[in-house]
């Protein structure tokens, strides 16, 4: 079969559960691709490890005990820690580390049956919206290399789009699913905060840290989704206390009826026209599926940005002291005492993007500014999910872009940090109040760039947000196109 690779997960699962493939022949056909490190999108491969698990899948499936989704291959996002590959969060202050063991993520996926082909690119520390600031190099879009893939979980985006993996994991903490697969035209889904375990996830900002899966389409994404997610309380006090649930379940739901929210604040000024083109076309298609469109408002959304940068740093100020060279990762080679070691150490390991957010979190949390803008950022936080409860009286699910252009060029916001963060102006307020959202593929800008659906779903409701996904997919192909040569 010489199309494997562009198969779906569900596909693969079935191809595997009836043994007309082998895992390891699936599994060779991805390692095979992988040659060479297309797009920069790995940063660990072992052949030796994969194959192995692959092996053990065959095993599995010969006699009885498959998972459900035994022997499909999957790739993780670098900032889960995994004890057969080694974890640098894309750092060179993590530059070769080996964990003792399994993220809960990881191991569930394991458990379903899935076998591990790497680790996958992304900005340092999961800081960045276009997978320029990984320390070892950036990640460049298989639509065009000549443009960013989106941050910060660019690898995982650039690995599904250029079918180097039928599916993959991602982190989003304010839109690092969403955005790439929005820019590599994927499918993604960020769950509601606390439904997928935050156990071996390396830290950025931990009440907004989410994991969730990437892949071609919504149908696959429930698939991953569903191993994923369940409660983890003896490990990650954040997690619900919720089981997992069958987000496949749903999906062919009819969505007459269905109604879907416009923020006003989404189609204003700074929307590229072709980004907003792309996205009316989809909101047509819904309303030709019986969705009605209602007109809502997310009044605080110019205020996600500010929020988000005083939080978000904040946190990591206070998570990234872990790495100081003593225990594991880099430590400067001369220095003359232990504090001069920190010292050296830290300036040498963490980049710049990652020395600019710890600074603004330590001057935000510092005596005298903590109650004018840390505290003042909580307020508003949650006033911005106060507008998503108010806007949910009025609608079932939100619908927007995903972001305000296409993907740019590497290089363009170089020297303007702050163009970056605007990037994120959509993804944000969902991110802040702790919502499930999702990139659905809906056609095409300039350059023949990918253009992203967003839907925001209100909490537990990622298979309203799947099923409404599924039904756009299934009355469209743009989830089905791939870059030239793939």
């Amino acid at each position: 079969m010489s199309d494997l690779h562009n198969l779906s997960v569900k596909a693969l699962a079935t191809l595997l559960q009836t043994k007309e493939v082998s895992a390891v022949e699936v599994t060779t056909r991805f390692l095979a691709r992988m040659g060479g490190n297309p797009h920069n999108a790995f940063l660990d491969i072992d052949s030796e490890v994969t194959l192995a698990q692959a092996q053990a899948s065959d095993a599995k499936l010969a006699d009885g005990t498959a998972g459900p989704l035994e022997g499909v291959p999957v790739a993780h996002k670098d900032v889960f820690v995994t004890q057969d590959f080694a974890t640098t969060a894309g750092s060179k202050i993590l530059s070769g580390y080996r964990s003792p063991f399994d993220a809960t993520v990881v191991q569930r996926l394991r458990t379903a049956g899935m076998v591990t082909l790497g680790k996958l690119n992304c900005d340092e520390f999961a800081m960045g919206s276009a997978n320029e600031n990984s320390a070892y190099g950036p990640v460049q879009n298989p639509w065009d290399t000549a443009r960013v893939p989106g941050g910060s979980s660019g690898g995982s985006a650039a690995a599904v789009a250029g079918g180097l993996a039928p599916a993959a994991t991602g982190t989003d903490t304010g839109g690092s699913i969403r955005q790439p697969a929005s820019f590599c035209g994927i499918t993604g889904i960020k769950p509601t905060y606390g439904r997928a375990s935050r156990y071996g996830m390396i830290a950025y900002a931990s009440s907004l840290d989410q994991a969730g899966p990437m892949a071609r389409s919504a149908e696959d994404c429930a698939l991953l989704l569903s191993a994923m997610c369940g409660a983890d309380l003896d490990r990650d006090s954040t997690s619900l206390d919720m089981p997992s649930e069958d987000f496949s379940a749903s999906l062919n739901s009819s969505i007459e009826g269905l109604r879907i929210g416009i923020p006003k604040e989404f189609f204003g000024e700074g929307l590229a026209t072709d980004v907003r083109a792309a996205v009316d076309g989809a909101l047509r298609e819904y309303e030709k599926l019986g969705a009605k469109l209602v007109p809502i408002s997310l009044p605080r959304t110019e205020l996600s940005i500010p929020v988000y940068y005083i939080i978000a740093p904040a946190e990591a100020s206070s998570n990234l002291s872990r790495f100081d060279g003593v225990k594991f990762g880099h430590r400067a080679k001369d220095y003359t005492d232990l504090v001069d070691m920190y010292k050296k150490t830290r300036a040498e390991g963490f980049g710049n993007e990652v020395k600019r957010r710890i600074m603004t979190g330590a001057y935000v949390l510092s005596h005298g500014y903590y109650d004018a803008y840390y505290l003042q950022a909580q307020k508003i936080r949650r006033m911005i999910a106060d507008d998503f409860q108010n806007a949910f009286k009025e609608c079932d699910v939100i619908a927007g872009p995903v972001a305000p252009s296409v993907a740019w060029k590497f290089g363009e916001n170089a020297n303007d940090p702050v163009a970056d963060y605007l990037a994120d102006i959509f993804t944000l307020p969902a991110s802040l109040a702790g919502l499930p959202g999702m990139s659905v593929p809906a056609g095409f800008g300039a350059g023949g760039m990918p253009v992203g659906l967003q839907l925001i779903g209100n909490y537990f409701k990622e298979a309203q947000l799947l099923n409404a996904a599924h039904r756009l997919q299934q009355a469209t192909d743009f989830h089905l196109q791939k870059p030239q040569g793939i």
